[in-house]
């Protein structure tokens, strides 16, 4: 276990490292290179704090930052659980804002069955999103549970929210889209 966190520990750190080398000024056309290191590492950061979490390690919480603003998505078990992750998010350094898309799971019961649905569900709106020539430069964070299909992440237009949605929309098995996509 010791091992186990150690390389967890190492793996973050050099993430973090990663991040801080990797930025040049060339990186966005619409955030200097000061941000852009900003938001990369808070996310590193809020990530890094959730896998160290014993209570949160166990969800699979999608973080995203732009400008300051971290988003959160994803589906949690209880309300406890994603005041936690705010509250984590928003000790971090350089946060600004925090917004909460994280959805609470209604029920705990899930067949099997249901979870392999939600996967193909999850791995078929990301590949048709990673395909699509508009689309596929823009990080959009794809969840589903039960059906329903959680799209979040930040986009430049309002045409590019409208085409991921109907996209996400247009999958079988989808039974609705929440859309927490933001335009940046």
């Amino acid at each position: 276990m010791e091992k186990t966190n150690r390389f967890v520990g190492y793996f973050f750190l050099m993430m973090f490292i990663a991040a801080f080398v990797s930025c040049d000024s060339t990186s966005s056309k619409e955030e200097s290179t000061g941000e852009y290191v900003d938001d990369s590492v808070i996310t590193t950061k809020v990530k890094s704090l959730f896998s160290a979490d014993d209570f949160l390690k166990s969800f699979q919480i999608s973080v995203e930052t732009h400008k300051g603003t971290v988003q959160l998505s994803g589906f949690v078990d209880s309300k406890k659980a994603a005041d936690k992750a705010v509250e984590i998010a928003q000790s971090v350094k350089w946060v600004k804002s925090v917004k909460n898309d994280l959805i609470v799971k209604t029920s705990k019961e899930e067949s099997t069955g249901e979870y392999i649905d939600d996967t193909v569900i999850t791995a078929t709106v990301k590949s048709l999103l990673g395909a699509d020539d508009f689309l596929k430069s823009f990080q959009i964070g794809v969840e589903t549970y039960k059906g329903t299909v959680q799209l979040s992440g930040f986009v430049n237009s309002k045409k590019a929210v409208d085409k991921a949605v109907e996209i996400a929309g247009g999958v079988k098995g989808v039974k609705s889209v929440k859309n927490d996509l933001i335009v940046k």
